[in-house]
């Protein structure tokens, strides 16, 4: 069993969280049981499934909910995308957040690299 505090890119996905809530405050009210409801559950969870994971006993059902955890974060990807489409955000802010999902997906890339090594 793994302590999710300890490991890095459950610190990074929660750090990602509290941006995309930030975010979400950018975004029209009209969208509040839509797309705001959409990327906040895709951001939230990808530090979930790696708590979740962590408690695991079994490296492989570790990896199984890393690999959920990529998925929700290419999920949120592709919905930060449309926000940006579709809304008037600031684009620093934007480009800031959406660096940070694309290092953390490199992060867990590996990280599911490292686990399934051993």
């Amino acid at each position: 069993m793994r302590n999710f505090r300890n490991l890095e890119i459950w610190r990074k996905g929660l750090s990602l969280v509290n941006q995309i809530y930030k975010l979400s405050r950018s975004i029209p009210e009209k969208e509040t049981y839509g797309l705001i409801s959409q990327i906040t559950r895709s951001a939230i969870s990808i530090p979930s499934n790696i708590a979740e994971g962590s408690g695991r006993k079994s490296s492989k059902e570790f990896v199984r909910f890393l690999e959920i955890s990529l998925g929700s974060s290419y999920e949120l990807e592709t919905q930060l995308l449309i926000v940006e489409n579709n809304f008037n955000i600031k684009k620093e802010e934007f480009k800031l957040i959406l660096k940070d999902l694309i290092d953390l997906q490199k992060m867990i890339t590996s990280y599911i690299n490292s686990v399934n090594e051993k």
